[in-house]
């Protein structure tokens, strides 16, 4: 098992900013990929931006330009930085951890989500 605490969401004005963190019970070490995933009303969950353990990271074009993840994987803790916010930035968003051998994937773990609203 894997818990995974999310913090930092909230309520801002478009064009503002705000920093999610989610930080696992597990070292980072053995994980391969870490990631944001949100979920807007009436609206499938979709993948905003992830990195793996060498550092690569992925996102959502919706998000490129905006959006920055990393990871501290001294601190088991995966971090989202949002600027420019706009109000279709909207939605709650969950911090996934996954780790793969290979092409198998042994575990898929998913927070408790945090509310971001951006009002316009």
């Amino acid at each position: 098992q894997v818990q995974l605490v999310e913090s930092g969401g909230g309520l801002v004005q478009a064009g503002g900013s705000l920093r999610l963190s989610c930080a696992a019970s597990r070292s980072a070490f053995s994980i391969n990929s870490m990631g944001w995933y949100r979920q807007a009303p009436g609206k499938q969950r979709e993948m905003v931006a992830a990195i793996t353990s060498g550092g690569s990271t992925n996102y959502a074009d919706s998000v490129k330009g905006r959006f920055t993840i990393s990871r501290d994987n001294s601190k088991n803790t995966v971090y989202l930085q949002m600027n420019s916010l706009k109000p279709e930035d909207t939605g709650v968003y969950y911090c996934n951890v996954q780790r793969w051998r290979g092409t198998s994937l042994l575990y898929d773990y998913w927070g408790q989500g945090t509310q971001v609203t951006v009002s316009s």
